[in-house]
């Protein structure tokens, strides 16, 4: 199981409050805190780091992180940036929702994990998961993230986090023409690590981002990428995220989005009404829930932006409230669990077809039709070559 019993308790008792006690539809159930915009990576597919230098310079207050998790008051909280680990008040903010007793994810690219595990001002709890960005098998994530060498410094970081008995989740971002037959063996590695769980999700244009061809842009496209990935499972793979919303990605199941399941605040404010569309700010979270009109957003509204989308942010949460909505809601969550092989011969004919194309870095090269030496470049010559070793002076400097 991907996630605590513990946690999975405090998530359905605080939904059944919301829903049968408070009688609220516009609940959270993870605040999206970003302390800070800047980062020490440059990936292509990010929009943030894309604000001007005056922007990425700022960030909240310890302060503003908490006094917004206690307006909020979702039972979890989720760190992304920016890189959360570039923050100089990062340890005072985990310590102090620690002691409020909120389930953190904190996302980092996890190049500083091992030094700051290694200064011994964080403290394994509970409460506190290391949700490692990890978008493939190594040259898959290196390339995704635009730097040779990060793989390494991200495996170096989960193993001395895991060894030192703190929880530690992967969280993969994938893109068009991403490769299922990796990305499976990808999930196998993971496991061997020990990593408590996996979150896995589609990638879906920020505005900003310099990449806007590589995001799955069609929903048929991502459940049938998410079918051939996620069917005929051979080895145990845990994820830490909703069985339903897994199902969803592979076309099994049809929800609506809940934008305001995970409330975004950053900088700016409380952004409207989601991380991917930016709509404006409000000045606390109460205003956020009263004034945004959400019903101008998700399919069902006829909203351009939301017709293809199905990230997390908006989906999940509509699973999780399914699962404890109903006892058929939780009858489905266990069957999930306990029957999640997926034997499917149409998803297990694609893989295959998968195999024999070009993806990751080298279907760049064999798509543009490169020559070396006067012959073009196939995927045989890519997986005949070896990694060259890189140096310093080949890796821009974090």
């Amino acid at each position: 199981m991907g996630v605590p019993i513990s946690q999975m308790w405090t998530v359905a008792t605080y939904v059944l409050g919301q829903r049968l006690i408070k009688r609220n539809k516009h609940y959270p159930l993870v605040l999206m805190l970003e302390p800070l915009f800047r980062c020490n990576l440059a990936c292509a597919g990010c929009g943030k780091i894309q604000y001007p230098a005056h922007i990425l310079k700022r960030e909240l207050t310890a302060e503003q992180c908490l006094k917004a998790a206690d307006e909020c008051a979702a039972p979890m909280v989720s760190i992304p940036g920016g890189e959360p680990f570039l923050h100089p008040e990062i340890e005072d903010i985990i310590e102090g929702l620690v002691e409020r007793r909120k389930y953190i994810y904190l996302c980092t690219n996890a190049i500083l994990l091992k030094k700051k595990l290694e200064e011994g001002r964080i403290k394994p709890s509970k409460y506190l998961t290391f949700s490692v960005h990890m978008d493939g098998q190594e040259d898959h994530h290196d390339f995704a993230v635009c730097r040779e060498g990060t793989y390494e410094k991200a495996m170096a970081g989960i193993k001395l986090a895991v060894e030192m008995g703190f929880r530690v989740t992967t969280n993969t971002t994938l893109f068009e023409n991403f490769d299922p037959n990796s990305t499976r063996k990808f999930f196998d590695e993971m496991m061997e690590v020990g990593v408590e769980g996996m979150m896995v999700s589609p990638g879906y244009a920020y505005p900003k981002a310099p990449d806007q061809a590589s995001f799955l842009r069609e929903r048929k496209q991502t459940t049938d990428a998410f079918e051939t990935l996620l069917s005929n499972r051979k080895k145990k793979w845990i994820f830490n995220q909703s069985p339903l919303f897994l199902e969803y990605l592979m076309g099994k199941r049809d929800y609506e989005c809940t934008p305001w399941g995970n409330p975004t605040f950053n900088i700016f404010g409380w952004q409207k009404p989601c991380y991917l569309i930016q709509e404006g700010y409000a000045e606390t979270f109460d205003e956020l829930i009263k004034t945004t009109k959400w019903e101008n957003y998700g399919r069902a509204s006829g909203n351009p932006s939301c017709q293809q989308c199905m990230v997390h942010c908006g989906y999940e949460p509509s699973a999780v409230n399914h699962t404890f909505a109903s006892f058929g809601g939780m009858f489905a969550t266990v069957k999930a669990m306990l029957f999640n092989k997926y034997a499917n011969p149409a998803a297990q004919k694609r893989l295959a077809e998968e195999a024999k194309k070009p993806h990751g870095p080298i279907s760049q090269v064999v798509q543009l039709g490169i020559e070396v030496n006067g012959k073009k470049v196939t995927l045989d010559d890519f997986e005949s070559t070896k990694k060259r070793p890189t140096t310093d002076e080949t890796v821009p400097a974090a």
